[in-house]
């Protein structure tokens, strides 16, 4: 599969699946934008890359900060949106700001996103969202974020009706051992990838490579729109 002469914009490109996307993206001979909230980060991001790759600071959070980065941005083939900020925990135990985070961040942060790009895609481009495998089998205690991920999958369809032909897909991984699992205390990684394991499978998390292939696959395969792509280990089957 090559990318040549195409251009992807990835925000949250400084790390993690973003930038792991990002230089598979480059490697296939195509040129990226990464996005992200972090300047460091980025500068960071962009020794690993190379020259075809640029960077500048966005918050899915913020409209503004959205509608102005893509007002950089001349046009582009490919969008691919993983920033994300939330929290989650049990109905009767957190407040209304921690319930809405998923929805506030993760939902809309990739709505605008889409909205904002839209004018500069591509009409042969693609836009590939992120889910996440909670939307199909939901952990206890976490049933606002399972149903934001849901009706993510629920948005790539609907959009992929609405914008055709840009086709839209989402990309929908279980637990990843990567960036960020690695933040979180060494204790709380452990106990989580092993009961992940044993729900999965495959018998193991993930890995941010292989969700990099499944979105590079919805890149480039020109058959495939209005999808979810479950990156789980068989989770969702278990």
């Amino acid at each position: 599969m090559t990318f040549e002469g195409k251009t992807a914009v990835i925000i949250g490109g400084g790390s993690g699946i973003g930038l792991c996307t990002a230089r598979k993206f480059v490697a296939a001979g195509g040129s990226v934008i990464i996005g992200g909230r972090s300047p460091s980060r980025l500068d960071a991001a962009l020794q690993s890359l190379g020259s075809r790759a640029k960077a500048m600071t966005v918050d899915t959070d913020d409209r503004a900060s959205l509608a102005d980065f893509f007002r950089r941005i001349p046009t582009l083939d490919h969008l691919f949106v993983t920033a994300a900020s939330y929290a989650m925990g049990p109905i009767d135990q957190i407040d209304d700001a921690t319930a809405e985070s998923p929805f506030r961040s993760k939902f809309w942060g990739q709505y605008y996103a889409v909205r904002e790009a839209l004018p500069r895609l591509a009409k042969d481009g693609t836009v590939t969202l992120m889910s996440g495998a909670a939307g199909a089998r939901p952990p206890k205690g976490a049933a606002a974020y399972a149903a934001c991920n849901s009706a993510i999958e629920a948005l790539g369809r609907g959009l992929a009706v609405e914008l055709a032909p840009i086709r839209v897909n989402s990309v929908s991984p279980g637990t990843i051992d990567g960036a960020l699992w690695q933040k979180r205390p060494a204790e709380v990684r452990r106990a989580a990838f092993e009961f992940y394991s044993n729900l999965s499978l495959v018998g193991r998390p993930g890995r941010e490579a292989e969700v990099a292939d499944a979105v590079l696959f919805l890149m480039g395969n020109h058959f495939m729109t209005g999808s979810t792509l479950y990156v789980d280990g068989g989770y969702v089957m278990h």
